[in-house]
Parts: structure tokens; C-alpha cells; sequence
């Protein structure tokens, strides 16, 4: 689980295009979420790797409860 975005409690919507890699950041240090900067480097938390299956717009998740990292399955709506 990552370090929850403290101000957001819905997912990032974003545009991704099939079959570029994406690197969600897990530290919830990144100034550039949902996406990683590489602020985790010296801490035990790694980015985590996405395909896009398609192209188009996708909830990324942002909260760090959702069981299928990085999109949103909607663990938000219980916190």
C-alpha cells in the first residue's frame, strides 16, 4: 500500500495511450502523481509498472486501498 494522497479521496483521471508504460508512484511523495518522480529512491517503496490495454481515460487510484494497484477498484468510497 502506498501513502495515501490526504486531500483526495477520488481517483486521478488521466489519458493513456495502449501500450505505453506508466510508473504509479507508491511513496505518495511524487510531485508529478498519480505518477512516479523518483522521491521514493532511499525508502523501501518501488513505483509500480502499468500497460495501458487502450487508449484512452483511465481512474488511477489515488487513496492506496485499491486491491488491483494502480487503477481504482473504489476502496475510496469506504474510507
Amino acid at each position: 500500500m502506498m501513502t495515501p494522497d490526504a486531500g483526495q479521496k477520488k481517483p486521478y483521471v488521466v489519458e493513456v495511450e495502449s501500450g505505453k508504460t506508466y510508473h504509479w508512484c507508491a511513496c505518495g511523495s511524487s510531485k508529478k502523481r498519480p505518477y512516479c518522480d523518483g522521491s521514493h529512491k532511499g525508502t523501501a517503496f518501488a513505483p509500480v509498472a502499468y500497460v495501458a490495454a487502450q487508449t484512452g481515460k483511465l481512474g488511477i487510484c489515488a487513496c492506496g486501498h485499491s486491491k488491483n494497484l494502480p487503477l481504482c477498484d473504489g476502496s475510496h468510497k469506504a474510507l
